[in-house]
């Protein structure tokens, strides 16, 4: 993948114990390759806890706590999956308006696997085009999306994808869309 200019560009990767590590390691190195800063935003305190398909992974260390966060201090924002970090995350309303105060300014938002559920909870899947882990399938179309099943999706500021299988398709993706919101902004 060339080098994208993104230096500069702030991206807030909000999680909790349980993502899945792969959806969170591999799209940051991507950002941080194309010159973003990747920041772990999460309820708890110290460190997050990954799951690594079928048992834990790796701890990560949180470098903003959830309470502190502002979308305003962002530019863009990373949902990765698993089952219990997003199932986790879409329970708490301050998980749920940081992610919805990306979506209502227009920032760019890229999400995988389970991530979506966190924006079944902002509102904002309804009338959107999106894929997701197949088990979601039924929960975006209550929420008013059209379910797709392709290994990546973009519908005006959001981009989504399946699975980790995905991830070299998610990736150059949510490099060209950050990269295009960065470039539409005013200065």
């Amino acid at each position: 993948m060339p080098t994208e200019n993104l230096n500069g560009l702030k991206v807030a990767i909000l999680v909790t114990d349980g993502f899945e590590q792969v959806e969170l390691t591999e799209p940051r190195k991507a950002l941080d390759q194309a010159g973003a800063r990747t920041q772990i935003v999460s309820p708890k305190d110290g460190q997050v806890r990954g799951w690594k398909f079928t048992d834990w992974g790796e701890n990560l260390p949180v470098d903003v706590k959830l309470d502190g966060a502002k979308a305003e201090d962002f530019d863009a924002l990373l949902l990765p999956g698993g089952v219990m970090n997003p199932d986790e995350l879409r329970t708490l309303p301050k998980a749920v308006a940081f992610a919805k105060a990306f979506l209502d300014a227009g920032k760019p938002v890229a999400s995988i696997c389970h991530g979506p559920w966190t924006i079944i909870e902002t509102g904002a899947a309804r009338g959107r085009r999106l894929t997701s882990w197949p088990s979601l399938k039924t929960d975006l179309r209550n929420a008013g999306a059209d379910w797709v099943d392709q290994e990546v999706v973009v519908d005006r500021n959001l981009v989504t994808s399946r699975k980790p299988d995905d991830i070299p398709a998610f990736n150059p993706t949510m490099i060209e869309l950050f990269r295009e919101a960065r470039s539409a902004a005013p200065p």
